[in-house]
């Protein structure tokens, strides 16, 4: 069979193209997948199909990876999407109220005034029509009546079920823990739900001999950030070039803590090609995927610029950037 080569963005289905990678090849596969959340690349993609794709695609890395290698998948703690099954019950959010009235209010003053209507009972009142009717009949047509309730899912549990299933097995998690919303915004929660301020970092082992090496990183890196849970990274200030990006030095830290020099790293779901730069900035070989072509497209041009910009990555084996884009300098 022949394999595909290393250090190109390839465009196509991860489920196809993952058993072309040559067996026992992938030190680390670090990926975030499609959220489930509705952006363009995914709208069209049911709750079933969105859940078999990332099962599908984790079962097929345990051919590829190199005995004591890892998959490192950043994802969100919780899924939030539309369900149709869940009842359709509109919140009663006080604090948003214009109008103080309440209901009991209303429906004392109309026992007063049995003869009265709707808009004569709003004008001795002082408000709206449409404030009587919401309160008496809890009718609001941006509210829960009309939309379907948001569905909270936890994701964890569905990743690990898929990973042991097929060999792979839990071994750590990190938190990434990003700057909120309202840090950049004026926007805060509107519900008793939290603002996102974080999400997971789960980390999955093939089962062999793992050479832990904590000289990879320096002193102050392995105090700050190698042996800590939560990593405080700043996220991605604009999305302007594509929906959905991490920051580079997510993947980096990942691949500094977990890889060699010149061992190859995987990215399935490659969007902006965050993860090839970091590793072409690491001193990594890199394959990138994606099934939209202006995703690869923008991945190589990010490579190409990681390249043409002359960033020196020395390394334990005393080689630097020069001689590495000797080797890798071809794109798809």
């Amino acid at each position: 069979m022949s394999y595909i080569d290393a250090n190109r963005i390839y465009c196509g289905d991860a489920r196809d193209l993952l058993p072309k990678i040559r067996p026992n090849s992938i030190s680390l596969s670090v990926w975030s997948p499609p959220y489930h959340v509705g952006k363009e690349y995914e709208k069209e993609m049911t709750y079933d199909e969105w859940a078999g794709l990332l099962s599908d695609v984790i079962g097929l890395h345990f051919d590829i990876l190199k005995p004591g290698g890892f998959l490192a998948i950043n994802i969100a703690d919780i899924l939030c999407f539309k369900d149709e099954s869940i009842p359709r019950i509109m919140a009663n959010n006080v604090s948003r109220r214009k109008v103080s009235i309440t209901r009991d209010e209303i429906l004392e003053v109309w026992s007063q005034n049995a003869s009265y209507s709707r808009r004569q009972i709003a004008d001795l009142l002082g408000c709206s029509e449409q404030t009587i009717d919401r309160r008496v009949n809890g009718n609001n047509v941006r509210g829960g009546k009309n939309s379907p309730q948001t569905r909270v899912k936890l994701v964890g549990e569905m990743l690990e079920n898929a990973a042991y299933a097929n060999s792979l097995y839990l071994y750590d998690r990190r938190i990434w823990a990003k700057d909120p919303a309202s840090e950049n915004s004026r926007w805060h929660t509107i519900s008793y739900r939290s603002i996102d301020e974080f999400e997971y970092i789960y980390i999955f082992w093939k089962p062999g001999i793992t050479t832990v090496d904590r000289s990879r990183l320096t002193k102050d890196e392995w105090i700050n950030w190698g042996s800590r849970a939560v990593w405080n990274i700043a996220s991605v200030r604009a999305n302007d070039d594509h929906e959905s990006k991490f920051p580079i030095e997510l993947p980096r830290r990942l691949i500094r803590l977990f890889t060699e020099p010149w061992d190859t790293v995987l990215d399935c779901f490659i969007g902006s090609g965050t993860s090839a730069v970091a590793a072409i900035i690491e001193g990594r070989n890199y394959i990138g995927i994606d099934k939209e072509q202006k995703s690869v497209q923008l991945s190589n041009q990010a490579c190409r610029d990681a390249f043409s910009n002359k960033v020196t990555v020395e390394t334990d084996r005393g080689r630097d950037e020069e001689d590495y884009v000797g080797q890798t300098s071809m794109w798809a």
